[in-house]
């Protein structure tokens, strides 16, 4: 299973330099505060990329500060035959103020993971790649209040993304998934 999370991804992030049919661009936000930022994040909804197809609860992101300044991804969640994991790494974008990390879940295949929308007290996130193709609405906790959602929902939605493509995942108040929680 994991050998084909990691097959699946590959294939992905190659072809994720497609074109957005949105003329504007993605705009990152100003700057991220990586010690603030690093910990566990709750996927609350996302455009599901190949290798979460199979994933149908409690999928999770721990990220962590290397010693060589990068920083550890681990990705965990529910599938019907259990849990499925993958580990990576994200090195941050030259001059992004942190807001730009490029992740690899199998070299030499590198994927965009730009930090569009980011609740003042990093609470939540929005996650997005240029091409609009791939979206990640995470949250410090399982759930978020629909205010808080509406937020993010709206920074997702001024940068052009197509919220009908929106999954909504289920996250299990008592799941035990990955290295955080």
């Amino acid at each position: 299973m994991k050998r084909l999370l990691i097959i699946g991804l590959a294939i992905l992030l190659s072809s994720c330099s497609a074109t957005s049919t949105t003329s504007d661009p993605v705009r990152t936000v100003e700057r991220v505060d990586l010690q603030r930022y690093l910990g566990t994040w709750y996927e609350i909804a996302s455009f599901p990329m190949y290798f979460q197809k199979q994933c149908i609860a409690d999928t999770q992101a721990v990220y962590a500060l290397r010693p060589d300044r990068d920083i550890s991804v681990h990705n965990s969640c529910t599938t019907e035959k259990g849990t499925d994991q993958a580990d990576g790494i994200a090195k941050v974008v030259e001059h992004s103020n942190n807001a730009q990390l490029r992740v690899a879940f199998f070299r030499p295949f590198w994927g965009d993971y730009w930090i569009i929308g980011l609740d003042p007290d990093y609470r939540w996130a929005v996650v997005g790649t240029p091409n609009r193709d791939y979206l990640w609405l995470l949250s410090r906790t399982r759930r978020m209040d629909k205010p808080q959602l509406e937020l993010a929902r709206d920074a997702a939605r001024r940068q052009g993304f197509d919220l009908t493509r929106l999954h909504y995942t289920q996250q299990n108040d008592a799941a035990a998934v990955g290295a955080g929680g």
